[in-house]
């Protein structure tokens, strides 16, 4: 897609009522989420099989290369917001998964709350839950891991 286009598509959003478009064209697939006053888009290419994950804005340094845990295996499901991350529907209520859960492509496996608005997150392919990241209640960025899924 040229940057033209992808240009166009970033500020038709931002000036919309619109939070989030995603389309998927022959060279690749685009997914613009607006949060806050800017949107930000994220190009996937189609031939990828694993999601694109952006770093978060300011990161620590890392400790040591000998301290620092092997990297999971399996892909990642990720944040696609920014906003507060809940593992179930309501307070008291079970988690939509657990560790070793099996999930289909489109199913819910959280919720990320973003200014008021609680936003269902679906998996993005079959797999089965291997790790889940981040506890609940925690904040997440925009690109973070939230699940390992195999």
């Amino acid at each position: 897609m040229d940057l033209r286009k992808l240009k166009t598509l970033i500020d038709l959003v931002s000036e919309s009522n619109v939070t989030e478009l995603e389309i998927t064209e022959a060279e690749g697939k685009v997914r613009i989420v607006k949060g806050g006053a800017v949107a930000q888009a994220q190009i996937i290419p189609v031939a990828a099989q694993a999601p694109v994950v952006a770093a978060p804005a300011a990161v620590a340094a890392a400790p040591a290369a000998a301290e620092a845990p092997a990297a999971p295996a399996g892909a990642a499901i990720t944040a696609p917001m920014v906003g507060t991350f809940y593992r179930s529907p309501s307070p008291g209520a079970d988690a939509f998964v657990e560790v070793g859960s099996q999930v289909k492509e489109g199913q819910t496996v959280c919720i990320i709350e973003a200014m008021k608005i609680l936003n269902e997150i679906e998996a993005d392919r079959s797999g089965t839950i291997k790790q889940i990241l981040i506890d609940n209640g925690q904040a997440v960025e925009y690109g973070q891991p939230l699940f390992i899924i195999e």
